[in-house]
């Protein structure tokens, strides 16, 4: 015997023997469930009380003892093998007239109360010949005795409920068709029934109908046939004789008290554009005799319907048609999902678009004012060195930016600074930035003022969006050899002399932009020469996975060990000894050697 292998090598047993303990869990579970609930009744009945009650009662005693639930209602079932006599109902004549004239399973209920005047249950007071339970018990053996005790069902069906509803409201009730279990004999029994009720006089009278397999077929094919969007319909062509489902009613917005359409209306029914297709589908049905599939958009009420349609003539003995059979799809949903589909790649094409051209326009802005190398200069007693490398993410180009240029009054100027976000929005903002203090340094202003006005350019400079950045601003007077500084939230500078690196004290001031006004704190630092100030962004200290402070102290541990050469040469020292693997964000350096 070759036993099957499903995709991916696993034995077949393997899954069968898997799906057998299951089944047997699941089955034992029933079993259980069907005891609790068949001896629940039984105590109800017994003890007069409602079954939420006895369930109770039965819960309070396996929890107090110990004992398993079920355990416990069986010591009590068998402790207490009676139940209370019945007292026999006398049913007014009409009821039995009633029940004499139905042709369906009919039982006519009476209400059953307690000491305190609840209705607890019913007692079958009548029932018509036909009436046979789900379990096949005859009406004999169902008039004269309580509900709950003949079928348990009724409680965890709500069936129950139900006729209590009936009873107290007058509300007539109607059910079904529906799965009910019953349960007899510690069984349970599904069943697919439909059940109707209303009251009676001083009682309820209840049928139901019990749909046998080929019911439970149809309706679940009819079942089938909405979930899948399915209808069916057949045109005589001798008659005229249309008939339609229920669901092909509902695909082209008609109810059925207007009937189904006849063939030759069919065009009327459809899109302008969707005629030509009617009719040469028509043509294909009753010339060539021949099943066509054609996909039609119907002019519904609430909208455009796209139905797919799958025809075939019906041939007599001589070859001519008699009648067209149509099955029908209802696709609308496909087609909207389609159309969500397509506008949402295009969307995402236009996005990946626009990104790939704001990219590009920042890389060209930020080269032009950062350029990722170029060699060092000399600027009025500064040797100057900077370096730029974008984030390893392509949507990642940062605001970073420098500045280094001689100023009319004999000092130089120099800055760096971060413009937060990535992307045009940072470069866009890092121009502003960058282009504005240039602008303001002509003035002559000291670096706090120069801060206070580019805080005041950031923060106004993008209506409605918040621009924030940060920066150190300084001047560098070459007489005095000495740097004028501020910072504006931004990492402090790095001095580097005798080969020991350390960061410069001063106020660390508030971020550009976080607020309307504000003042900065000017710092001195007196310099001597061959001293290396190192003025960078973030990005060289913060990587994924690492703490900024163990960044911070690496920084300082390689400018200790690299600058002291070429100043070009130190800075590629610096990075590759910081990791020379792309970071997460951009990197911009500016190195000074005091000459």
């Amino acid at each position: 015997m070759i036993t099957p292998q499903p995709a991916g090598g696993e034995p077949a047993e393997e899954a069968e023997a898997l799906i057998r303990d299951r089944l047997v869990l699941f089955r034992r579970r029933m079993r259980r469930e069907a005891a609790l609930d068949q001896i629940t009744c039984r105590l109800a009945v017994r003890m007069n009380v409602r079954p939420s009650e006895a369930a109770a009662y039965l819960a309070r005693l396996s929890h107090d003892s110990g004992v398993d639930l079920l355990d416990v209602a069986r010591s009590v079932d068998e402790r207490n093998p009676g139940a209370p006599e019945e007292v026999p109902v006398e049913v007014p004549s009409w009821v039995n007239d009633v029940m004499g004239a139905l042709q369906v399973a009919a039982a006519y209920l009476t209400p059953v109360r307690d000491e305190a005047g609840r209705i607890v249950d019913f007692l079958v007071a009548a029932t018509t010949e036909y009436a046979h339970d789900v379990t096949g018990r005859d009406p004999g053996l169902l008039q004269g005795r309580r509900m709950m005790e003949l079928s348990p069902g009724v409680v965890r069906s709500g069936l129950l409920e139900a006729y209590l509803r009936v009873y107290e409201t007058g509300t007539p009730f109607s059910r079904g068709p529906f799965e009910y279990v019953e349960i007899r004999d510690d069984r349970s029994w599904p069943v697919s029934v439909s059940v109707k009720a209303a009251r009676a006089g001083d009682g309820v009278l209840a049928t139901w109908w019990i749909h046998d397999e080929e019911e439970r077929l149809t309706k679940g094919w009819e079942r089938a046939q909405r979930l899948a969007g399915l209808a069916w319909a057949e045109w005589d062509l001798a008659t005229g004789r249309v008939s339609w489902t229920r669901g092909m009613y509902e695909m082209f917005g008609r109810e059925p008290s207007e009937g189904p359409i006849p063939l030759d209306r069919l065009p009327g029914m459809v899109a302008a554009d969707d005629v030509s297709r009617v009719k040469e589908m028509t043509r294909t049905l009753l010339e060539y005799r021949e099943a066509v599939e054609e996909e039609l958009r119907i002019q519904h009420r609430h909208g455009i319907r796209h139905l797919r349609l799958l025809a075939e003539p019906v041939l007599d003995h001589d070859g001519l048609p008699v009648a067209i059979r149509v099955m029908a799809q209802d696709i609308t949903a496909d087609r909207r999902r389609e159309r969500a589909l397509a506008m949402a790649h295009e969307q995402a094409s236009r996005a990946r678009r626009r990104a790939e051209e704001e990219h590009r326009v920042a890389v060209t802005l930020q080269d032009t004012l950062a350029p990722m190398h170029s060699r060092a200069i000399d600027l009025h007693g500064l040797r100057v060195g900077f370096r730029y490398r974008p984030g390893e993410e392509v949507d990642s180009l940062g605001g970073d930016w420098f500045k280094a240029r001689p100023l009319p009054d004999g000092r130089v100027l120099v800055a760096i600074g971060d413009a937060m976000g990535h992307g045009l929005t940072a470069a866009s903002l890092m121009v502003q930035m960058r282009s504005g203090l240039a602008g303001l340094a002509y003035t002559g202003a000291e670096a706090d003022q120069l801060a206070t006005w580019l805080n005041e350019l950031t923060y106004h400079a993008n209506q409605g969006i918040t621009a924030t950045g940060t920066a150190i601003i300084g001047h560098y007077d070459p007489a005095a050899r000495a740097l004028t500084w501020v910072s504006a939230g931004h990492p402090a500078p790095v001095l580097v002399r005798d080969g020991k690196a350390s960061f410069l004290e001063g106020d660390p001031g508030t971020m550009l932009g976080a607020f309307e006004a504000m003042q900065y704190t000017l710092t001195r630092t007196g310099l001597r020469e061959g001293d290396v100030l190192l003025l960078y962004t973030d990005g060289i200290v913060e990587r994924r996975g690492r703490d900024l402070g163990d960044g911070l102290n690496a920084l300082l541990d390689a400018a200790s060990h690299c600058v002291g050469g070429d100043l070009d040469d130190d800075i590629t020292c610096l990075l590759e000894r910081l990791g020379d693997e792309p970071a997460q964000d951009d990197i911009c350096v500016l190195a000074l050697r005091v000459s």
